[in-house]
């Protein structure tokens, strides 16, 4: 339980100084706004319930996938292939900017707890 605590504070430490980072900022930002967009364009184009867009969109962006849709129409699939492209490069260079957070906070506490 303890080395659960431990990491979980880790990581909210590493997230908040993630969101220092303007550059962390802006992709989060333009992630919101790919699954906001995604949700509206399947719940107009391909007749989901918006729980079910969102949640096509989330597992899309981080590259799980959704074995049971697929878009029916071309706009669809096209408007699927050029989300998935851009999208996951928004979505990992968030996951790796986070790291790199998270990367800098543990070296920052092994440096407070290392004697001089």
């Amino acid at each position: 339980m303890l080395s659960f605590v431990l990491t979980l504070k880790r990581l909210l430490s590493g997230l908040f100084r993630a969101f220092k980072q303007r550059y962390f900022l802006a992709l989060f930002v333009l992630i919101v706004i790919m699954l906001i967009s995604g949700t509206m364009f399947y719940t107009k184009q391909e007749g989901l319930s918006v729980l079910d867009a969102l949640y096509f969109c989330v597992v899309t962006l981080s590259t799980i996938g959704h074995p049971e849709f697929v878009p029916q129409t071309p706009l669809g699939k096209t408007f699927t292939m050029v989300y998935i492209v851009v999208g996951t490069g928004l979505f990992l260079g968030m996951v790796g900017q986070l790291a790199y957070a998270l990367i800098r906070t543990n070296q920052k506490e092994e440096k407070k707890s290392t004697p001089s």
